[in-house]
């Protein structure tokens, strides 16, 4: 396995990321599609809007928003086929997870990694 990493979309760009994949809904703001560097935007993975407003990257609500991400993650049919794609791409080359939230400890990216890395088990 070549592996997944997480990194600040506003990070700069390193040729060692590989696979640069934006897993947030929306789109950040401040940055020009082309200087992202993205190989692919997959919204499809990122929390339903209704789960992204109700946490509104408060780090007291972040536990409720784990487990309720992770049912999505694990139950909705779009969410799955996108793991499923990113995880065999993470087989390949490095995958790179990048996402927008100034709080580098409490955001959905982090939840997504642990994710797909336990499909490793």
């Amino acid at each position: 396995m070549a592996g997944i990493t997480i990194k600040r979309v506003y990070d700069p760009y390193e040729e060692a990321d590989g696979y640069r994949v934006l897993v947030d809904r929306l789109w950040p703001r401040g940055i020009k599609k082309e200087d992202a560097h993205l190989s692919a935007w997959e919204k499809e993975v990122a929390p339903s809007s209704e789960l992204r407003k109700s946490f509104n990257h408060k780090p007291e609500l972040f536990g409720i928003f784990r487990e309720k991400y992770l049912i999505e993650l694990r139950t909705q049919t779009d969410k799955i086929h996108k793991m499923e794609e990113l995880y065999e791409i993470s087989k390949k080359q490095k995958l790179t997870l990048l996402y927008a939230a100034k709080d580098t400890v409490n955001n959905h990216a982090i939840i997504l990694l642990e994710e797909l890395l336990r499909k490793e088990k």
